[in-house]
C-alpha cells in the first residue's frame, strides 16, 4: 500500500512539474550585442536616443553599445578597424572610403536624419528679410572643409550667388568643439552652428539664428546608420532587428510631442538645460530633419553628391546601388507599426 501511494505521489509531482513548466516562462531569448558609434552626441540624432531609451532596441533582442566617436573620420576609423559595428555619420564618408579603394565597401543601410542641421548665425541680430548677400566681405566661421556640414553650407552660399572662398573670408580651421566659443569671444561675423549650440549663443545674446542651412540646401541621406558589407553579410537578421527597432523610434517621434521627445532624450543631455532641448527638438522636429523611415531614395543620394561636387570634393560619382541597400529598412517600414 504505501509503495503505490508513494508512487502515486511522484507521479503527481511529476505532472504538476511539466505543467509549470509549460506554463511558465520560456526560453529566454538570445541577445546580440551593436556597438555604435555616433560622429557627435547631437540631439540632431534624437530618434536613435528614443529608441535606446525606449526600449525598441531591447524588444528586439539587441543589447546597444553607444560611444561618441568624435568626427567623421575617426568614427569611419573605428569602424573600419573593427572597433564598431555601426556607424551613425554622414553618408558621404561612404563615398570618401570608396574612392581610396576600399576592398569591403561601406554600405548605408538607415537614414536617420534628412536635412542638414546646421543654421547661420550672426553676431548682429536681423531686421526684417535677411539678405544672403550682406554675407560679402565679411568673416565667416565654417565647418571643417569636407565634411557634410561645411559641404552644405558652402552648396547654399553658391545657391545665393556668394563664392565661399573669394566673396568672404572664410575660416576652416578652428576645431569643431571649439568653432562656438571662438565665436563668443569674438571671432567673426557670421558663424554656421549645429544645435544646441546655436540655441545656447542666443540664450547668452551672443548671437542670432538667422537661417537654417537644412532648409535651403534641402533633402539629403545627412545622417545614415552604415557598416562594412562584410559585417552585413555575415549578421543579416542582427542588422534587420536594428532597422526594425530605428523605425519604430522613427514612428514614435513623427507622433510625439516635443515635450515627450525631450523627456525621452534628456538623459542623454544632462549638462544641457531642459528648455534648450526643447527649443531644438522642436526646430528640427519643424523644419523636417527627423527622417520618417529609413529609406534612401537615389533623388536624395544624388542630390548629396551635387553637393559634394560644387565643394570639389567628388573625385566621381559613387553608384548609388553599390553603396545603399533599402532592403531592410523597406522591410521595417512594412512590418513596423
Amino acid at each position: 500500500m504505501k509503495r503505490i501511494k508513494w508512487g502515486r505521489i511522484v507521479a503527481i509531482l511529476l505532472a504538476m512539474a511539466l505543467m509549470l513548466t509549460a506554463c511558465g516562462p520560456g526560453k529566454k531569448e538570445e541577445v546580440t550585442k551593436v556597438r555604435i558609434g555616433e560622429v557627435t552626441r547631437s540631439i540632431f540624432y534624437a530618434p536613435q536616443y528614443v529608441a535606446i531609451s525606449k526600449g525598441f532596441f531591447k524588444e528586439q533582442g539587441l543589447d546597444v553599445e553607444l560611444t561618441t566617436t568624435a568626427g567623421g573620420d575617426k568614427t569611419m576609423t573605428t569602424l573600419l578597424s573593427g572597433g564598431i559595428d555601426v556607424a551613425l555619420v554622414g553618408s558621404e564618408t561612404s563615398i570618401y572610403v570608396t574612392q581610396q579603394g576600399s576592398g569591403d565597401p561601406v554600405i548605408n543601410f538607415m537614414q536617420l536624419t534628412q536635412t542638414d542641421g546646421t543654421f547661420l548665425v550672426s553676431r548682429k541680430p536681423v531686421t526684417g528679410t535677411f539678405d544672403w548677400n550682406t554675407l560679402k566681405g565679411t568673416t565667416f566661421l565654417g565647418q571643417r572643409k569636407g565634411g557634410m556640414p561645411q559641404m552644405a553650407g558652402e552648396f547654399t552660399l553658391k545657391k545665393h550667388g556668394i563664392n565661399p572662398q573669394k566673396d568672404m573670408n572664410l575660416i576652416q580651421n578652428i576645431d569643431f568643439a571649439n568653432i562656438t566659443s571662438a565665436f563668443a569671444s569674438g571671432t567673426g561675423e557670421y558663424v554656421q552652428l549645429f544645435e544646441p549650440q546655436a540655441t545656447v549663443i542666443e540664450k547668452e545674446g551672443k548671437g542670432y539664428v538667422i537661417a537654417s542651412f537644412g532648409v535651403e540646401s534641402g533633402k539629403l541621406p545627412y545622417t545614415v546608420f552604415m557598416s562594412k558589407k562584410s559585417f552585413m553579410d555575415k549578421n543579416s537578421g542582427t542588422v534587420q532587428k536594428f532597422a526594425n527597432a530605428v523605425q519604430k523610434a522613427q514612428n514614435w517621434v513623427q507622433t510625439a510631442s516635443v515635450d515627450e521627445i525631450t523627456d525621452a532624450v534628456i538623459t542623454f543631455f544632462q549638462d544641457t538645460d531642459k528648455e534648450i532641448i526643447k527649443n531644438v527638438v522642436k526646430r528640427y522636429k519643424d523644419q523636417g530633419s527627423f527622417a520618417t523611415d529609413g529609406l534612401i531614395d537615389e533623388q536624395e543620394w544624388n542630390n548629396l553628391q551635387d553637393v559634394m561636387e560644387s565643394a570639389g570634393e567628388l573625385k566621381q560619382r559613387a553608384d548609388y546601388k553599390a553603396l545603399v541597400n533599402n532592403q531592410y529598412a523597406e522591410k521595417a517600414k512594412q512590418s513596423v507599426k
